[in-house]
């Protein structure tokens, strides 16, 4: 069983080694019935008995759960150990024909116990399917919104940025208020949950502004790979992201308008 889409190389090591093992398992032991050929599938299990275990010969298997594929098996593997209640939701197809090999079930599981070395095998086995389904989640949990370097408590006038310096980290205004400073002069305020310190981290440049608490507050500190990280994979930061850049904006363009009508 194998990820669909792209994987890092470790994982692909894996595959290659996890494929070459149910063939060492079913070496000396004789198939059940003569090879079962079928054409495309949507739900393979349906067609085949219940009891079997199939080496897959040719053609490629996909499994689906919840109605999205997810993995793959090919020449090589071994199918049918995905089965009971617990798979219930997991249904395999096919879009071409497949040949498979019958073996029965408890033959193979008495086969695999009797010898100390096919019992390792077979442990190795099931390990490495665990660790690629380990990779399948963390590849698709959205990543935590936190730091690595965790959250931290000042006192009202800690300058939390300043303007002019390069731009390592963002900053999210867990508890508190704070006040945003371009030449000395206040140009807008950052409130609680506000999330700021990433226009320059997009743009490569030194901090346009500093930034300095009004009152006691929290404060989260996101290493700058981090939050690019998240951007990429939780919409609901880029979202409060994009709200606040909005929000300060129509704080400078109010500024703007005031200081245009004062002049005239």
């Amino acid at each position: 069983m194998y990820l669909l889409g792209e994987r890092p190389a470790h994982a692909d090591a894996l595959i290659n080694r996890l494929q070459s093992i149910p063939g060492q398992w079913l070496q000396d032991l004789s198939p059940c019935a003569p090879v079962i050929e079928l054409e495309a599938t949507d739900n393979l299990f349906a067609q085949v008995p219940g009891d079997q275990l199939f080496m897959l010969i040719e053609g490629v298997v996909h499994g689906c759960v919840a109605g999205r594929a997810l993995f793959y098996w090919q020449e090589g593997d071994l199918l049918g150990l995905q089965q009971g209640e617990e798979w219930n939701d997991c249904r395999l197809c096919s879009d071409g024909a497949l040949r498979l090999l019958p073996y029965r079930r408890g033959e193979v599981l008495q086969h695999v116990h009797a010898e100390p070395d096919r019992t390792e095998q077979f442990l190795s086995y099931l390990l490495g399917q665990m660790a690629l389904l380990a990779h399948a989640v963390a590849e698709l949990k959205p990543r935590e919104f936190r730091s690595t370097n965790g959250f931290k408590r000042v006192e009202a006038g800690a300058m939390l940025i300043q303007q002019g310096d390069s731009a390592d980290h963002v900053f999210v205004l867990i508890d508190g208020h704070a006040e945003a400073f371009v030449d000395g002069h206040k140009v807008g305020d950052v409130p609680r949950d506000e999330i700021f310190g990433a226009m320059a981290l997009f743009t490569g440049e030194p901090r346009n502004a500093t930034v300095v608490t009004s009152e006691p507050s929290t404060v989260m500190l996101i290493p700058g790979d981090q939050f690019l990280s998240m951007i990429r994979s939780n919409p609901k930061i880029a979202h409060s992201l994009i709200k606040g850049m909005a929000r300060r904006i129509g704080q400078l363009n109010r500024q703007i308008t005031h200081l245009t009508m004062r002049r005239d």
